[in-house]
């Protein structure tokens, strides 16, 4: 069957890349962002955290809303604790990001690929839009880079997302998704 998401593409340009690197830093980069993909889209919040510096920063660039952005631009690791914790807890770690590009450095990964997220209704009424049926989740769709850096025990330190084209919340009520358009993963897939 095929989804509309499937959070199980979120490491697979990750995994082939790491298939073929040489470099012991490179793969110690790529082995984190992969554990960091897959413990999000579990909601192994444990697992995830243990991929996050202490002196990690996110920053937003994706909306052209300066105190969206700086809402979703957590600092250290209780702010990134809490903002992940918010994810699971509004159901929007239901998403899939098909990277189409990557590029490893010695300190930084950058990732750009299709972002597609599963929006509930209700966290749509939150942001003040109507949607039909607020138990069901809605489609959000938009072009990302994501660069990441990692420390020198390779852990994240900041993962910066730059929002490109895409219907986003444009609409978003015009596109609804059926439950099994979304692939509920689980931690058999992640192994």
């Amino acid at each position: 069957m095929s989804f509309v998401i499937d959070p199980r593409k979120n490491w697979t340009t990750a995994e082939a890349s790491l298939a073929k690197e040489t470099d012991a830093r490179r793969r110690q980069l790529l082995t984190t962002l992969i554990a960091h993909s897959k413990t999000e889209s579990i909601a192994d919040f444990d697992g995830l955290m243990a991929t996050v510096s202490p002196a990690a920063h996110y920053h937003s660039f994706v909306t052209d809303d300066p105190a969206m952005n700086e809402a979703q631009s957590p600092k250290g690791k209780d702010g990134i604790a809490a903002y992940y914790a918010a994810i699971v807890e509004t159901s929007c770690r239901r998403l899939e990001f098909e990277v189409d590009r990557l590029c490893v450095g010695e300190n930084t990964i950058t990732t750009a690929g299709e972002l597609k997220m599963a929006y509930r209704g209700s966290v749509l009424g939150t942001r003040g839009i109507d949607v039909p049926d607020t138990a069901s989740f809605y489609l959000y769709r938009q072009r990302r880079v994501i660069v990441w850096d990692f420390d020198e025990e390779g852990l994240v330190l900041c993962e910066d997302s730059y929002g490109g084209p895409g219907e986003r919340f444009d609409g978003i009520a015009d596109r609804p998704l059926a439950a099994n358009e979304i692939y509920e993963i689980s931690a058999k897939d992640v192994r």
